[in-house]
């Protein structure tokens, strides 16, 4: 049971579920019949999507305004969970940011930021919410990462290794909760048309052919489907296998370099 079945006292936390893939994700969850709870600082994005999931789907969805970067803004989370009376069987943690330009360029204080979200929430949820899924015997994990995971990436540093952090931090957990009724499942997308781009100064992807941007909602499907199925890791589409697979065993002295030459985020 990869995926628990919906129930009136349980609930998919989804983080970063403001836009893009997070809000994808919970469509793709509520089409299931499964209640979310929809986690972000956009609280009025939230309330549309919560709305719009409560409306086509009947489901119950709740909202919660909040940053889940530090340690206490997700203990206060899980707090405001329990005392609505829902068990989270379900986690996705997506919300995430990244930067574009040399590591020696970018504010110091936005890297530090980016560990804290992309690494330290993702930990910090896991610690909390893995056991009790254990005790219940069923639960399910996904944690977004990226085919930045497979590489280090000149201009995207700091982002390229909190998503290996992840990738490897998954696939770990994934083994950790074998035989537990718990699934834990890595996604890593490539490029995709969502704000993730324009925020983190990538310019929408631009000069990218289309073909290699996925869209949100094929990338959810995938991650959706994969958590049913109990897989370890999914990477959608197949132009981002062989990139993984590239990233993965090209040799480091001829890769950093051609990465540092033609990588269109530094631009």
């Amino acid at each position: 049971m990869p995926l628990p079945p919906p129930a009136p006292d349980s609930t998919c936390l989804i983080t970063g579920a403001s836009s893009g893939i997070g809000a994808e994700i919970a469509r793709e969850l509520a089409q299931r019949g499964h209640g979310v709870t929809l986690v972000a600082r956009r609280e009025e994005r939230l309330r549309e999507l919560a709305d719009e999931l409560t409306d086509a789907h009947g489901i119950r969805a709740e909202i919660v305004g909040a940053s889940v970067a530090d340690h206490d803004g997700r203990a206060e989370l899980a707090a405001e969970i329990e005392r609505r009376g829902l068990a989270v069987e379900t986690l996705v943690n997506n919300a995430g940011y990244g930067s574009a330009g040399r590591f020696q360029d970018l504010d110091p204080d936005g890297e530090e930021g980016m560990v804290r979200l992309n690494v330290e929430a993702v930990v910090g949820f896991c610690g909390i919410y893995a056991s009790r899924m254990v005790d219940r015997g069923r639960g399910s994990i996904l944690n977004v990462a990226s085919t930045a995971a497979f590489q280090p990436l000149p201009y995207q540093a700091t982002y390229a290794a909190s998503k290996a952090f992840i990738n490897s931090f998954t696939e770990a957990l994934h083994t950790d909760l074998a035989g537990t009724g718990v699934n834990a499942t890595v996604l890593c997308p490539g490029p995709t048309a969502t704000e993730f781009a324009d925020e983190a100064g990538m310019n929408s992807f631009e000069g990218l052919p289309s073909f290699l941007v996925d869209d949100a909602r094929d990338v959810a499907r995938a991650a959706v489907e994969g958590m049913e199925a109990g897989s370890r890791s999914v990477v959608p589409g197949v132009h981002n296998v062989i990139s993984a697979l590239g990233g993965r065993f090209a040799p480091r002295t001829l890769l950093l370099p051609a990465l540092g030459r033609f990588y269109p985020y530094g631009r």
